[in-house]
């Protein structure tokens, strides 16, 4: 069950599907790989892991690179293809998440794909440079064992669509941990209207950090109360981020709009730890044009003024913090294959978590703020209703 309807009250009106695949044209495909059970056997499992793939533009037959923008909180992490993006502000091709030790592999993989996709391959002199994030799953799955492989990577990238997305144990989500409890995979989107129209910030996320006395919902510190089944002695994890729009954006309101993740986190509680690799990306659908385009003509860009960016930035950090809530909510437990406190990673108890919410009284239990309002009309606008 997702955080909305177990009733918990967060701000804001989201899209269709509550989910990063609300922003037209942005496919995401996973690879889950759960395999055996037992002790570690490095080589040989049990595997709890996979890939996330995010296609900003869909699997279309041909390079229309996405404007970006990128920030990390933490550096203890890694996200190939950044320099690029803080340099020209804009990538080509898809997004992929997964565990610490597989980024060359899916990396390569990612690259033998777009040589296939894209027809500009092999008629230009044109290069690769895949978007590959990580986060550490090594105390749930063999992660030594390097067991993702070029098909699982394929198998995310060709099965990629719009609609609702599976959360929690999926994907590059599959063996991680958030807040001391199960984590993984969550995602969320508001609804922003500018100038009289209406947009979508949508968000995914890979949650894989946090201490429990950290973990506030919608401003009640429910990790002080909830203590069974601790696994950390120290913040250990890492957090993926990424945020997509067809706002038109430039890359430099992009990279202020991606520095917003580290304010979605913490909402959740998380400081961003010395240990983690708090990594975030923006990226706009809009502004569409070919590689080819961007390279031979001048650029005729639109974006929104700056001063209308306050209700985006609210819309990124209400998304944010609700999708890490819903990946909590849709994984399921996993036994520990390293020592730790709890032989048992356990996920959130969803009624006792309500029921904390429900139990604190004031503006603690109500939402932070809502992102429907109008920016651009000289008015504030007025909230609209959750679904």
């Amino acid at each position: 069950m997702r955080g909305r309807a177990l009733g918990l009250p967060f701000a804001g009106e989201t899209g269709a599907w509550n989910a990063i695949t609300d922003v037209p044209g942005v496919a995401v495909g996973y690879a889950t790989l759960i395999e055996g059970d037992g002790p570690l056997v490095v080589g040989a499992g049990p595997v709890r892991t996979g890939v996330t793939a995010i296609l900003p533009r869909g699997p279309e037959a041909g390079i229309r690179p996405v404007w970006a923008g990128i920030h990390a909180l933490n550096g203890n992490g890694e996200m190939t293809g950044s320099h690029w993006i803080r340099h020209a502000g804009h990538f080509a091709g898809p997004v992929c998440l997964t565990n610490t030790h597989s980024v060359g592999t899916v990396h390569a993989a990612v690259t033998k794909w777009m040589i296939r996709q894209y027809p500009e391959f092999l008629s230009d002199h044109v290069w690769a440079m895949p978007v590959v994030a990580e986060t550490y799953d090594g105390v749930l799955n063999d992660i030594n064992g390097q067991h993702v492989r070029e098909d699982h990577v394929f198998h995310a990238l060709t099965t990629a669509t719009s609609g609702p997305l599976a959360e929690g144990n999926v994907g590059g989500g599959t063996g991680m941990i958030a807040y001391e409890f199960k984590g993984g995979t969550g995602t969320a989107s508001q609804i922003v209207r500018l100038g009289g129209r209406a947009y979508t910030v949508g968000v995914l996320v890979q949650a894989n950090y946090g201490m429990r006395d950290w973990l506030t919902v919608l401003g009640v510190p429910v990790g002080r109360q909830m203590r069974e089944n601790l696994m950390h002695d120290r913040e250990q994890g890492s957090v993926i981020v990424v945020i997509a729009t067809d706002i038109p954006l430039m890359p430099n309101q992009l990279e202020r709009l991606a520095q917003r993740g580290g304010l979605g986190i913490s909402r959740s509680g998380s400081p961003g730890g010395n240990s983690s690799g708090d990594i975030f990306l923006a990226f706009s659908t809009a502004n569409a044009m070919t590689r080819r385009e961007m390279a031979e003509a001048p650029r005729q860009i639109t974006a929104i003024p700056d001063d209308w960016l306050d209700p985006v930035y609210l819309a990124a950090v209400n998304a944010v913090d609700e999708a890490v809530i819903n990946a909590l909510l849709a994984a399921e437990d996993m036994t520990c294959l390293k020592a730790r406190k709890s032989p048992l990673c356990k996920a959130i108890d969803p009624g006792r978590l309500r029921d904390l919410v429900s139990a604190a009284s004031g503006p603690r239990a109500r939402g932070a703020g809502d992102a429907s309002g109008s920016a651009g009309s000289g008015s504030s606008g007025t909230p609209s209703p959750a679904r």
